[in-house]
């Protein structure tokens, strides 16, 4: 277990926010009919994060009278930038504003700097300053920024959906209202290493056996993306997905992030079913957003 928060936490992460709201957001947004439905509307967005840099996100905005709840689909350690994750039913965009955003180095958002997955994790691991992951939680705050600039939002109800970045947007940005992350590298991600080969956790490992000499300054900064430094920061009402029973982040290893996020929580672990467990966070969002009376929305194979 890590033990030790770096004493300059949080003139760190103070300073990555003053450098991001030195940064206009200068929106760009264009209309994409043909992925346009009866019920909502999309486009494309444009915005600045720090460097300057150029992101790129898709915004849904359900059809009729607002304001609505958001679900802000934070960046992910993947390539690819989709309108909503791949299984959710399209009928969401009815009920939701939707924005899933791509960091610097997915596509979309890959000029001038394209990402390598695996290696986009340990990309510039070598100083704080010249790790990418500082730029990639930017880009994520920077996300939450641009979402409450759009009068369609309903302030009180904002939920950041994803990986570890889910986390960390609702810890650094105190829009974010409710939280449905899957934590999947950043929760003790030196420790954690050492109990799976599997990327992209293994990412790490194999950057340290690479990298020797630069191995503890490698596990100091990664100790400023550790979710178990971040968690007493989170005041959204939060379900966080863990692993199984025998996954690395299993609701065991989990519950310590648990206990130190201050506001109200629920732990679930998998059931090993892609089903179950979508079903499980559908109910629990629309509870959160909607009430218990409500039904969510699920894919049609699932019905």
């Amino acid at each position: 277990m890590s033990k030790n928060r770096p004493s300059d936490f949080g003139s760190f992460w103070y300073t990555v926010g003053k450098e991001l709201a030195e940064i206009p957001v200068a929106p760009e947004v264009e209309s994409i009919p043909m992925r346009s439905t009866d019920f909502a509307d999309l486009y494309g967005v444009r915005l600045s994060s720090i460097g300057p840099y150029r992101l790129f996100g898709y915004l849904s905005i359900p059809k009729g009278e607002g304001p609505f709840p958001v679900i802000y689909y934070v960046p992910k350690n993947a390539s690819v930038l989709e309108i909503i994750p791949q299984g959710t039913s399209n009928e969401i965009r009815s009920r939701y504003i939707t924005f899933s955003l791509a960091c610097r180095g997915m596509r979309n958002s890959d000029s001038p700097y394209a990402a390598m997955y695996p290696g986009q994790l340990t990309d510039g691991l070598e100083s704080h300053e010249t790790y990418v992951y500082r730029s990639i939680v930017a880009d994520t705050v920077r996300g939450a920024d641009y979402i409450m600039t759009r009068p369609e939002v309903d302030k009180n109800r904002v939920a950041a959906w994803g990986n570890d970045n889910a986390i960390l947007a609702a810890a650094l940005h105190d829009s974010i209202t409710h939280i449905v992350s899957t934590p999947a590298y950043l929760f003790d991600p030196i420790e954690s290493v050492s109990k799976t080969d599997s990327y992209p956790l293994a990412e790490f490992g194999d950057y340290i056996r690479s990298n020797p000499s630069n191995s503890d300054m490698a596990r100091s900064i990664l100790e400023y993306f550790n979710l178990r430094w971040h968690a007493q920061s989170i005041t959204a009402n939060t379900l966080i997905m863990a692993d199984h029973e025998d996954g690395i982040y299993s609701t065991e290893t989990l519950s310590d992030l648990k206990e130190l996020i201050p506001s109200e929580i629920t732990l679930h672990g998998s059931e090993r079913s892609s089903f179950k467990d979508g079903l499980f966070a559908e109910n629990w969002i629309t509870s959160e957003m909607f009430g218990k009376e409500v039904s969510p929305i699920v894919p049609e194979h699932w019905r």
